[in-house]
């Protein structure tokens, strides 16, 4: 049995420091690796190792997994071994799953994957962006999803562009929370294009709020995924969370609030401009779409689009370009991007070659 931490041990017993000899046994070790370094990790409080170690040690074999070392859990001692660039991300996760352990933070198999996908593409000493509520904790899962965190904290107007499952809209919803929370805002306001750009809501039966919440259902998910639903329910009713259909917004001044617009590849340029230009003082826009889904009328060019090349160069916009490599949903939801990305290559250079050929 594993001292005090209620687990068995992954292997053999520990080492008592760290070593980088290459005299560690080479067993367990990833193909390739000439030599194996090793390092052990000790986590001071036993009462946490568990929450480190996942249920079954999972979070454990997901470091194994992910990063290629071999991990052994002996009490509070993580023995780790394999190559040192391997070992030292896979400590530099386990310290960084420890310390949210102390902070009594919860964390379940894809914060590790974010963990490790964060220290790879980040610089060491680069933390990972959070969002604050009062019922959890949102902890970026890629070094994008921290930029776009930190351009939600210090720009009015951000674009979040990129495919689905990158967490575009989940983390735009999770920072309006933490502004409302915070009271650096007084509401927020949700927008989305409903039945294709023309939002022709007239044709639903019920009323205004009944017609567009079927397309605002990833939006209240996310609402109550990070506020409790007494909360979400009360400031629905009093105005405090505001479901404003795109067609809705024109002639308004949107102050002191977070207003977001989300499926924005699915507005005309003139709703972009229209929408963009409602922002008040103490206000912060968030505009998140998928430039690849477009489901406007062939020929009409998407607002999103035209916005961006736009604003590129004025002070205080921002533009965070996720990719298929920040997909957190699951791994299958990133290969799925990547499969339609390399299709549209593949079709991009067929009519290059086809248009060389017939000149």
């Amino acid at each position: 049995m594993a001292d005090k931490s209620g687990k068995p041990p992954r292997g053999g017993s520990p080492t008592t420091g760290a070593r980088s000899d290459g005299a560690a046994s080479s067993a367990g070790v990833p193909p390739g690796s000439a030599t194996a370094s090793r390092v052990v990790v000790p986590l001071e409080d036993n009462r946490l190792v568990p929450l480190v170690l996942g249920e079954h040690d999972a979070h454990l074999a997901l470091i194994e997994q992910l990063i290629g070392v071999k991990a052994v859990a002996h009490g509070n001692l993580i023995s780790l071994t394999g190559p040192l660039q391997a070992c030292t991300t896979a400590k530099q996760v386990l310290e960084a799953l420890y310390a949210r352990a102390v902070r009594g933070e919860e964390f379940v198999a894809g914060d590790v994957e974010g963990m490790i996908r964060h220290s790879r593409s980040a610089p060491a000493n680069e933390g990972m962006a959070q969002i604050r509520t009062r019922k959890k904790v949102v902890t970026a899962r890629t070094a994008m999803q921290s930029a776009y965190i930190h351009a939600l904290e210090h720009s009015d107007l951000v674009f979040g562009l990129g495919p689905a499952g990158t967490g575009k809209t989940y983390l735009a919803v999770a920072f309006a929370a933490q502004m409302l929370e915070r009271n650096l805002v007084e509401r927020i306001i949700l927008s989305r294009p409903a039945v294709e750009a023309g939002e022709r809501l007239g044709f639903l039966p019920g009323d205004m709020k009944e017609k567009v919440d079927p397309y605002l259902r990833p939006l209240y998910d996310a609402l109550y995924d990070v506020l409790p639903p007494e909360k979400v329910e009360k400031a629905l009713t009093d105005g405090v969370i505001e479901i404003a259909p795109l067609a809705f917004m024109r002639g308004r001044t949107l102050a002191n609030a977070v207003v977001i617009l989300d499926e924005a590849q699915n507005t005309t340029p003139m709703q972009m401009k229209m929408f963009l230009t409602r922002l008040g003082e103490g206000s912060k826009m968030i505009v998140t779409g998928d430039p690849t889904q477009i489901d406007l009328p062939v020929g009409q060019k998407s607002g999103l689009n035209e916005a961006v090349g736009l604003l590129s160069m004025v002070k205080g916009i921002e533009a965070i370009r996720f990719q298929a490599q920040d997909v957190v949903r699951r791994d299958l939801v990133a290969r799925i991007v990547k499969a339609y990305e390399a299709a549209a290559a593949a079709a991009v250079s067929d009519k290059q070659r086809q248009s060389v050929a017939r000149s």
